[in-house]
């Protein structure tokens, strides 16, 4: 997914085993969509709670904040409720969207055959329109939130 595409109408899950459009998720509000490779790991709740105090800034930005995994619903349910995430959680669990967005993280820690998501950044903006793109190779690399947040203000 590169700038100026627009958020595919991609069908995930969320916590509460509903089925949400991302394309429709987006529309309305500037969005970060944070892909994140697995739940419970160290830099992945580092990050995921990073944004979740981050989120008084996202706001004042007129902004919220997706996370997205390949984890299941039901995995991702106890990282939201063990970090007190305070925002939405959607899993890819068939894969769709990592495979989408040009990010899949194959062989995930030397698990043969395992795909995950690269740790991404995407945001878009209140059209769906993606506006700002960071993908690492290394898991272990967070996101330049400053970046982030500066991406958001210029949209």
């Amino acid at each position: 997914m590169e700038i100026g595409n627009k958020v595919p109408g991609i069908t995930l899950v969320d916590t509460d085993l509903k089925q949400v459009n991302l394309a429709e998720a987006v529309k309305g509000k500037k969005t970060v969509l944070a892909f994140f490779p697995g739940a419970f790991t160290s830099v992945c709740t580092k990050e995921m709670c990073t944004f979740r105090d981050d989120m008084s800034k996202l706001e004042s930005l007129r902004a919220n904040a997706i996370g997205i995994s390949v984890d299941g619903p039901f995995s991702n349910k106890a990282f939201k409720e063990h970090n007190k995430l305070n925002f939405t959680l959607l899993s890819d669990f068939d894969r769709n969207a990592v495979k989408a967005f040009g990010i899949e993280l194959k062989d995930f820690a030397g698990l043969r055959g395992y795909t995950a998501a690269k740790r991404s950044v995407f945001v878009a903006d209140a059209g769906g329109t993606i506006r700002y793109r960071w993908v690492s190779d290394d898991p272990r690399v967070e996101p330049n939130y400053d970046e982030v947040r500066a991406a958001l203000a210029k949209i």
